[in-house]
């Protein structure tokens, strides 16, 4: 069944409020003020927050919008305050003692948080759109096919840490809350009808318990195209790249593309080892393929010693090839070289394939495929002996499987254990690049 409403109803176009937008909140008069006014309020808060990704190196809030039925709309700018101020602990309170609204909650959960904001309910309108079969889950998206309103996006990739904030960036945030109440309420009433309700409150309550992410092992090896470098001492210029642009983008809170891109740095690497980087007439030369950007060398002496530095360390020094990682073998091996674990993991992903249509969900909102591979990897003992669910739904839960997946997902992976031919479907091999790790 579609939930697209009718195609021959254009929708209607919002570009602004109808009582006008409100003015930004910078002094502790008008935050106290705000908060009292949505305490007024009633029912669930509709929450955002405006980062300014692509152009600070933090992650930080650089605008709050808040909208409450009763309680009036509001907005935050959060740099005015800074983090740990006793206005957001009072606005933490507040917002615990009902339902959080967010879109996308994953991204603006960390820096609300940094503030000392948490919601303790949550209901995220992309994830339920997700759960509830929608084809397209952007906020404007959902909001054109379940309420047949169109909202303007044209602002969504700004730099929100501008100030003063246009009148028109002001307007596009606005919008962002304005309708969340109404769109939360669309989907809730899907998901009821789905039978689905059960499992989005359970990965709601999963976004709220978890735990921050863990710091990564040599972040420096996720550059773009790094799987381009194989020779060590590149890799060691690689590294020495990566670490001096971070050092120097944090320090100025600017995002490290805008310094130096992982192109850049990849091209560096690889002409590190044919000559010695030791003039901007060298850079430009091996930059000059991935295209010259003129702020890339307002650092050209760092990048040159840093380059130098990195090959004139001992060889014992350079990174190896390879990380020491639990990161397992890439599928398109397991057929030829691991074909035990490869056969069982076939008929794992066509089951699932299968349910995951028939439940009108995304594979990767069913079940983590990373889950699935660990777990054809490394089965529980005896498993592939003879259905084992206790120890399935253990490993399942064990690798953060939610309680609704387990139970939809063990019987048939307890089954596909037990397989010993793999299936010959070519498409399994090519969705290895698609799939994502886990949740």
């Amino acid at each position: 069944m579609s939930h697209e409403v009718n195609e021959a109803t254009a929708p209607v176009p919002m570009l602004h409020l109808a009582g006008g937008t409100p003015p930004i909140i910078d002094t502790e008069l008008e935050l106290s003020a705000a908060i009292t006014q949505l305490a007024q309020g009633s029912g669930a808060f509709a929450v955002d927050a405006e980062r300014a990704s692509g152009y600070k190196y933090s992650a930080r809030a650089y605008l709050i919008q808040i909208k409450r039925t009763g309680g009036g709309l509001h907005l935050i700018d959060p740099i005015s305050f800074g983090p740990g101020h006793h206005l957001f602990q009072q606005l933490s309170e507040l917002l615990q003692s009902d339902e959080v609204i967010l879109h996308a909650s994953t991204q603006d959960l960390p820096c609300l948080r940094e503030l000392g904001i948490s919601p303790s309910l949550l209901f995220d309108t992309e994830l339920g759109g997700r759960l509830a079969g929608l084809p397209r889950v952007g906020l404007g998206a959902l909001v054109e096919s379940l309420l047949n309103i169109s909202l303007a996006k044209e602002h969504s990739a700004v730099d929100w840490s501008t100030r003063p904030l246009p009148q028109s960036w002001l307007d596009y945030a606005a919008l962002d809350v304005e309708l969340l109440v109404e769109l939360r309420e669309k989907i809730y009433t899907l998901l009821q009808q789905a039978g689905k309700w059960e499992w989005a409150s359970e990965e709601f309550a999963s976004i709220i318990a978890a735990p921050p992410p863990p710091a990564r092992v040599d972040p420096w090896r996720r550059t773009s195209g790094a799987h381009k470098v194989k020779r060590r001492s590149q890799l060691a210029v690689m590294r020495a790249l990566w670490n001096i642009r971070n050092e120097i983008a944090q320090e100025a809170d600017i995002s490290p593309s805008r310094l130096l891109s992982d192109a850049a740095i990849v091209a560096l690497a690889l002409a590190s080892s044919v000559e010695p980087l030791l003039n901007r007439k060298h850079l430009e030369k091996a930059l000059r393929p991935i295209g010259l950007r003129a702020r890339w060398f307002e650092n050209s002496a760092t990048w040159i010693s840093a380059i130098t530095d990195a090959i004139a360390l001992p060889e014992d020094t350079w990174p190896q090839a390879r990380a020491k990682t639990d990161t397992l073998p890439p599928v398109k091996l397991w057929r030829e070289r691991f074909p035990d674990r490869y056969a069982p993991l076939t008929h794992a992903r066509a089951t699932l394939d299968i349910l995951a249509l028939e439940l009108s969900i995304p594979l990767e909102n069913l079940i983590s495929p990373e889950a699935i591979r660990r777990i054809c990897w490394s089965p529980p003992p005896g498993a592939t002996q003879s259905v084992d669910l206790e120890g399935v739904t253990q490993a399942l839960l064990a690798l953060g499987a939610r309680s609704w997946q387990v139970r939809l997902i063990a019987p048939p992976l307890a089954q596909a254990l037990l397989e010993k031919e793999p299936l010959l479907i070519p498409e399994v091999v090519q969705a290895e690049g698609a799939e994502g790790g886990a949740q």
